[in-house]
This record gives C-alpha cells, structure tokens and sequence, in this order.
C-alpha cells in the first residue's frame, strides 16, 4: 500500500511511496552479520557502538556531547536538513571533469564492526533500489561539504570525512566519495528522497547495491 513520506519535497509538496520498505526486526541492529533497516520515524536502538541514535538538529546538542554547529573540530554546523556545512580540507587528488559533466560527492560511512550505511531512494529514484549518500555539489560549496549535506540529507547522519577513497565517473557528474565515520543524528530522520536507510555489512553490499554505478564502489571497498 502507498504510503506519505513524513518529509514534504524541496517545494513542500507531500511525497509518495509506491512500494515503501520493509523495517527489519531491531535485533539486527547488534549483528554485525546482519542488514538492518529502518524507515522514516521508524523504531531503532537507543544507541549503536556508543553513540545514541537520536536526531541533531541545529542549536541542540550532538550525541558526542558538543553543540551541533561544532560537532566535531574538523567538520562544524549541522542544521537540520538542507543548511550550511563547514569542513575541514582533506588531501585529495585533483578531480577530473569529462566535458559536460558537473562535480558531485558522496560518503560511505563505516562503523566499528565494518558495516556501512546505504540510503534507499525514494521510488527508487534513478533507478537505484540502494546506494550511498551522494549530491551535486552547489556553488560556493567543497567537495568535502558537499559529502557531509547529502549525508546528513539523506541518511540523517551527522559525519566526519576521514579520507578520499574513489572518483566515479556517471551519467552526469564525476561523484567523488569519501570514508566517514558517524558522529551522531539519526537514520529514521532521513529526508523525503529516502524511504529507509540501511546498515550492510561490506560482504552483502552485493545483495543491496544493482546499480552499475556503484559497482566501482564496491570494487574500492574491499580494500579498505
């Protein structure tokens, strides 16, 4: 049956979903063999490896025990879906733009048992059923923050980039993804292009991610 997503669209229309996922069992959360899922305001674990799952929002205080602005000394300012990002610069190569193509980034976020975190767009937009956070990146704004918005935007987490990890070349963009680690926020308060967020361990990822563009993703992960 459709469903409404909690979240109003960019130009506060209400949103669809066709065919909304399925949240699997919260005992999944804690086997780090497992995929979990959870879907918009959907049920989760207080706490995941020591941080809680709960919302930030701007002007409150993150889960490490500092404000949301300044959540961490390399990557400051978490406002609530869709504001400004500030991020520390890491080393990177040069990107390279094929003619026509605009620069777009993107995160894969790891957890301590080496699990990531994927995002399942809504109506499967674009044609991916799941793949990881990402966005074109907007005037005026890095690569780096570009990653940390579209993270926060789409999965509900709050990141701190830690290295560069590969350049995909798509229809339209060259994506650059980053390594992240999570800070805080929580996935059930993904914004209205997710329907559910999931947790994969990297061995599975070939179960969730169809798509041809993230095969070079999955390729890159298993050398980390």
């Amino acid at each position: 049956m459709p469903e409404f997503h909690p979240c109003s669209d960019d130009a506060g229309q209400p949103v669809i979903l066709l065919a909304p996922s399925t949240p699997t069992p919260l005992a999944c959360w804690e086997d780090p063999k497992a995929i979990a899922r959870v879907v918009p305001d959907g049920p989760l674990p207080a706490q995941l490896y020591g941080l809680a799952l709960v919302p930030c929002y701007s002007g409150e205080v993150a889960p490490n025990g500092e404000p949301c602005e300044a959540a961490n000394a390399t990557q400051a300012q978490a406002p609530h879906h869709g504001g400004g990002f500030l991020s520390h610069a890491l080393k990177t190569p040069p990107l390279t733009l094929s003619p026509g193509k605009r620069a777009a980034a993107g995160a894969v976020v790891v957890e301590p048992d080496s699990r990531v975190w994927v995002i399942h767009p809504s109506n499967a937009f674009g044609g991916y059923r799941a793949t990881f956070p990402k966005g074109k990146q907007e005037s005026g704004q890095s690569l780096e923050q570009t990653a940390i918005k579209e993270t926060f935007e789409e999965a509900g987490l709050l990141i701190a980039l830690t290295r560069w990890l590969i350049d995909v070349p798509r229809s339209s963009t060259v994506c650059r993804y980053f390594l992240a680690r999570r800070l805080g926020g929580s996935p059930a308060d993904m914004g209205w292009e997710s329907q559910a967020v999931s947790l994969v361990p990297i061995a599975r990822l070939g179960e969730v991610l169809h798509h041809p563009n993230d095969q070079p993703l999955l390729e890159a992960l298993r050398h980390v």
